[in-house]
C-alpha cells in the first residue's frame, strides 16, 4: 500500500506527535539521556507553545503510561474539576440552559501543568528547568506559525480587538494576524514559566522538591492568585453575547488532586487495550472493540462498506451509552458503568445492529437492567435563539486552508487538540492527549499571558445525570489516549485529537493494524471517516444523527453501498479525517527489540521521529 511517508524504525527511541517540533523536542530528550516520561513532558510543554490554538498552559491532559521498572500501567487524570460555585442553579439564575462555550464561566481547574509535573516527579529523571527549557526557548525566541494557527487567530481577531484586548496584545502583531511561516514570540508565557522555575529553585534544593514547589506555585502561588483575581474582577464577553465574571477561585485550584489510577481495559484477540476511566470518553473504544469481537470483521476487507458499516454502528451504540452513562457518576451508577464493559453486555448490544441497515435512532443500553436517563436535547435550539455566535463556539472546528494569497480575507475558526506518544529504549511508554486553554477559549490573563480553558461546557445542567454539572467534580472529557498490550506485553501507544471523533478514528486505526496487519503508517494513512450520532460535547451541543462523513478516497462503489445501507453519507476532502500518531515496541525473530512510529500527514504538522 502507498503511504505518505515511511514507518519509522529504530532501537533507541521513538516519538510521534501532532507537531514536528514537539516530536523533535521529545526525541532530543531521549538523545540526551532522558527517559520516555521526561521526553513526553518536555514535548507536552512544547505543544502548548507551538500549537496554542489546540491546547494551552491552562488546559488539561489525560496521560496513560507504562513503567518498565515498576511493570505497571497507569492513568494520570489531568482533567480539573468544576469550581465550588459552579452549580446548575447558579447558571440557571444567570439565564443559562447550557454552560457557555467561551469565556470565564466555563473554566475548570487548569490541570495540565500539575498532571505533567506529577508524571515527571514520579516517573521521570530530569529537572523542572530542563523539561521546561524547550518550551521557554520557543516562547522567548520564536516558533514558526503554522497556517492553521494563523487561521485560528484570524477567526477571533475582531473579538480580540473589540473585547478581549489582552488576547490582542498576545496574539496580534501591531494589530495584524501573524502570517503563516513567520516566527512568532510569546514572551509573556516565557516569563511566567521562567518565574515558576526560578521560584521553585529558591524553595527547594532537590529535583522532586523543585517539582513539588512548582506544583504549589501553580495551584496556590502567584499563578492561582492571578487566575482568582482575574475571574473575580473581569466581566468577559461569552457565548451569550453578554459579559460575566468567572467562578474559578484559588481554593478550587489549591484543593484539586492529580489522581493516578489503574486504567480500564478490554481484550481484542491478542491485544489488551487500555483507556482512561469513565471521566473520559475512553471506555467508548473498549465498548466498540468488545462489540466488534462478535462482528466477524475478518470476513470483510478493511476498506469495504461492510467494514465501515459495522464499525460505525458499533460507534453509534457506544456514543449513546457515553451520553447516558459516562461521567464521574454517583455511586449508584458505577456498577452500571462497569457492566458496560462486560462481554455479555457487548453481545447484547451487537445483537441490536442490523447488518443491512444503518440506525437513525439514539439507542442507549440498559446495563444491569437500569434505564437510561438522557438530558434535554432540545436545549441547543433554545440556546442558539438567544446566543451570539459571532463570539465563537465551544470547540473550534477544522476547515480547509484557503490558498496563501487569500488566507487573510477568510475568517475560519480552527482548533481542536494535540497528541504525543513516546517509547524509550528501556520499554517505558507514554500516550497523552493535551487540550483546552485554547487561545480562543477566553481572554489571556495579562499577568500570565495565557487563557483559561472551557471544559465545563461538556457538563449538563439537567439534574440526575452521570455528567450533571457538580461542584468539585470534573466534567467527562472527550480526551482519550490509548495504550495496548500484545500477548500481555506492552506494545503500543497511540491516539488522536478530534473531540467526539477521537475514539472513532482510534477504533478504525487499531482494527486495521491489529486485525488486518497494516503497519502503523498504512493504518494511519488509510481512508477514514466519522459518524455524528449524538448531541455534540461542545457548546451549543446540537444533536445530529446518522451523519457519516467519509473521505473521498474510498471507492465510489463503497460510498454508494453505504448510502444504500441508509447512512446519510457526506463525502469529505480526500485527506480530512483524523490526526493519529502511534509508537510500538516488540521483539523481532532474533529477539532484538525494535521500535516503530508513525504520524498523520493530514494538515502537514504531525511527525514521527526515532532511531
Amino acid at each position: 500500500m502507498f503511504t505518505t511517508r515511511p514507518e519509522i524504525t529504530g532501537t533507541f527511541g521513538v516519538a510521534s506527535s501532532t507537531h514536528w517540533l514537539a516530536s523533535q523536542v521529545a526525541m532530543g530528550v531521549l538523545e540526551r539521556g532522558g527517559n520516555a516520561f521526561d521526553a513526553a513532558v518536555a514535548g507536552g510543554f512544547a505543544l502548548q507553545v507551538v500549537e496554542p490554538h489546540l491546547n494551552g498552559p491552562a488546559g488539561e491532559v489525560p496521560i496513560l503510561f507504562w513503567s518498565e521498572s515498576a511493570q505497571r500501567m497507569a492513568s494520570v487524570n489531568g482533567q480539573g474539576w468544576a469550581p465550588a460555585q459552579a452549580t446548575p442553579a447558579a447558571f440557571k439564575a444567570k439565564g443559562f440552559e447550557q454552560v457557555p462555550g467561551i469565556g470565564l464561566l466555563a473554566a475548570t481547574v487548569p490541570g495540565a501543568f500539575p498532571a505533567w509535573l506529577t508524571l515527571l516527579r514520579d516517573q521521570g529523571s530530569w529537572s523542572l528547568a530542563d523539561v521546561l527549557a524547550p518550551a521557554i526557548g520557543y516562547a522567548r525566541d520564536g516558533f514558526p506559525v503554522a497556517p492553521r494557527l494563523s487561521q485560528a487567530i484570524l477567526g477571533v481577531r475582531d473579538l480580540f480587538l473589540g473585547e478581549w484586548t489582552s488576547s490582542a496584545d498576545v496574539w496580534l502583531v501591531d494589530g495584524r494576524v501573524p502570517a503563516p511561516g513567520s516566527l512568532f514570540r510569546w514572551p509573556a508565557l516565557a516569563a511566567t514559566y521562567t518565574r515558576i522555575v526560578e521560584a521553585a529553585q529558591r524553595e527547594a534544593s532537590t529535583r522532586t522538591g523543585e517539582i513539588d514547589a512548582a506544583i504549589r506555585i501553580w495551584q496556590r502561588g502567584f499563578v492561582a492568585q492571578e487566575i482568582d483575581a482575574y475571574c473575580r474582577t473581569q466581566a468577559v464577553r461569552d457565548s451569550s453575547g453578554e459579559r460575566h465574571t468567572g467562578l474559578l477561585r484559588l481554593d478550587d485550584m489549591a484543593e484539586w488532586p492529580v489522581a493516578v489510577e489503574a486504567p480500564l481495559t478490554a481484550d481484542f484477540g491478542r491485544f489488551t487495550v487500555a483507556k482512561c476511566g469513565f471521566w473520559s470518553q475512553g471506555p467508548m473504544l473498549l465498548q466498540q472493540l468488545a462489540m466488534l469481537r462478535h462482528a466477524g470483521l475478518e470476513r470483510h476487507a478493511p476498506g469495504s462498506a461492510p467494514f465501515v458499516h459495522s464499525v460505525t454502528e458499533a460507534a453509534k451504540l457506544a456514543l449513546a451509552d457515553r451520553l447516558a452513562w459516562y461521567g464521574v457518576a454517583p455511586d449508584a451508577q458505577r456498577h452500571a458503568q462497569q457492566a458496560l464493559l462486560t462481554d455479555d453486555y457487548a453481545r447484547t448490544r451487537w445483537s441490536q445492529v442490523d447488518p443491512g441497515r444503518a440506525s437513525a435512532q439514539l439507542r442507549p443500553g440498559m446495563p444491569l437492567g437500569a434505564a437510561a436517563t438522557l438530558p434535554d436535547l432540545g436545549v441547543s435550539a433554545r440556546t442558539l435563539r438567544s446566543a451570539d455566535t459571532r463570539y465563537g463556539v465551544g470547540e473550534p472546528t477544522f476547515a480547509a486552508l484557503p490558498p496563501v494569497a487569500e488566507w487573510a480575507d477568510r475568517e475560519i475558526f480552527i482548533g481542536d487538540t494535540c497528541h504525543i506518544d513516546v517509547i524509550d529504549r528501556h520499554g517505558n511508554m507514554v500516550a497523552a492527549t493535551p487540550s483546552g486553554g485554547w487561545l480562543s477559549s477566553s481572554p489571556a490573563i495579562p499577568a500570565l499571558g495565557f487563557a483559561l480553558g472551557t471544559r465545563l461546557q461538556m457538563t449538563w445542567l439537567d439534574e440526575g445525570l452521570a455528567n450533571t454539572l457538580t461542584p468539585r467534580v470534573a466534567p467527562c472529557t472527550t480526551l482519550s489516549p490509548s495504550l495496548a498490550l500484545r500477548d500481555g506485553v506492552p506494545y503500543m501507544a497511540f491516539g488522536t485529537p478530534g473531540g467526539d471523533q477521537q475514539d472513532q478514528w482510534s477504533a478504525a486505526f487499531f482494527l486495521r493494524h491489529a486485525l488486518y496487519g497494516m503497519n502503523l503508517q498504512e493504518a494511519i494513512d488509510a481512508p477514514a471517516w466519522h459518524v455524528k450520532h449524538y448531541p455534540g460535547s461542545f457548546w451549543p451541543r446540537s444533536t445530529t444523527l446518522n451523519a457519516l462523513t467519509i473521505e473521498s478516497r474510498f471507492d465510489a462503489d463503497v460510498l454508494e453501498r453505504l448510502g444504500a445501507l441508509g447512512h446519510a453519507v457526506m463525502v469529505g476532502a480526500p485527506w480530512s479525517e483524523s490526526r493519529l500518531s502511534a509508537c510500538t515496541r516488540e521483539r523481532d525473530r532474533s529477539g532484538r527489540i525494535v521500535l516503530r512510529a508513525a504520524a498523520n500527514a493530514r494538515g502537514m504538522q504531525g511527525y514521527a521521529v526515532g532511531r
